[in-house]
C-alpha cells in the first residue's frame, strides 16, 4: 500500500512528508485553486524540493484539446522537472495524449476516471498510473468498489505495469475499502488521516496507558528508570 497526499498545500505538506510514510504528492486544478493566485511553476518546484526526487508528483493539464494537454505536459517537464507523472483526463483526446506522452517515454497518470472501461482503455494506452474517483463514483450510484476491484483482476490477468491510484476519498473507511479491493496506492486530503487517527478511542488508550504507567514508577519514563 501507498499513501500520497492529494494537496498543493506546503504546510501541509512539510508537515505530513516528515510523519508520514507517504510515497508521493498528487495535485489538480482544483487543488491548485485553493493556494490562491501563485506562482505555479515556482510552486510546483519548491513542491518536489520538499518531497525529493524518490517520492512521485503528479501534475495535471488544464488543455482540453490534444495539442493543448501536449502543450501543458511539455511545460510541465521543462519547468518543473522531468519526472512528473502528467496527470491526463481518460476522455478519448486524452488516450491520444497519454499514447503520445508513453511513446516519448513520459510518465504519465490517467485521471478523472469512473467506469471500468476508462481504465482498462488507459491501462492499455500505457498510463503508469490510474485514478479511479471513489466518492464521486458513489455519489453516480456507481459501485467503486467493482471498478477497482475490475482493474485489479485485469492487472492481475494480463500483467499491465498499470497501478491503481484511486483518488477522491471523504473518509478513510473509503481508503481502506479501496486498498481491500485491490488499489496499490491512494491519494487524500491530510484531513481525512489526521480525522482518522484523532478519534477519541484512541487518545484514550494512550491516557489509560499512562495512567497506569504513573500508578507504579510515577512520572518517570522508561528512559529516565535505572
Amino acid at each position: 500500500m501507498e499513501y500520497l497526499l492529494d494537496t498543493a498545500n506546503l504546510a501541509n505538506i512539510r508537515k505530513y512528508n516528515e510523519y508520514l510514510p507517504i510515497t508521493g504528492v498528487t495535485s489538480n486544478p482544483s487543488i491548485v485553486k485553493k493556494e490562491g493566485n501563485i506562482s505555479f511553476f515556482k510552486h510546483m518546484r519548491e513542491i518536489r524540493s520538499v518531497i525529493g526526487m524518490e517520492k512521485t508528483f503528479h501534475i495535471q493539464v488544464t488543455a482540453t484539446t490534444v495539442d493543448g494537454m501536449l502543450k501543458d505536459a511539455d511545460a510541465i517537464l521543462n519547468k518543473v522537472d522531468d519526472k512528473v507523472y502528467v496527470k491526463v483526463p481518460v476522455t478519448l483526446d486524452g488516450l491520444k495524449v497519454i499514447k503520445t506522452l508513453k511513446a516519448q517515454g513520459v510518465n504519465v497518470t490517467g485521471t478523472a476516471i469512473y467506469t471500468v472501461n476508462q481504465g482498462l482503455l488507459a491501462m492499455e494506452a500505457g498510463a503508469d498510473f490510474i485514478a479511479p474517483y471513489y466518492n464521486r463514483m458513489e455519489n453516480l450510484s456507481i459501485d467503486p468498489v467493482d471498478v477497482i476491484s475490475s482493474f485489479a483482476q485485469m492487472i492481475d490477468m494480463y500483467g499491465y505495469d498499470t497501478k491503481i491510484l484511486a483518488a477522491s476519498f471523504k473518509n478513510i473507511g473509503q481508503v481502506s475499502n479501496a486498498f481491500m479491493a485491490g488499489a496499490q496506492t491512494a491519494t487524500m486530503d491530510p484531513s481525512i488521516i489526521e480525522a482518522a487517527l484523532a478519534m477519541p478511542s484512541i487518545g484514550q488508550a494512550v491516557v489509560d496507558f499512562n495512567k497506569d504507567w504513573t500508578s507504579i514508577f510515577g512520572d518517570k519514563t522508561i528512559a529516565e528508570l535505572e
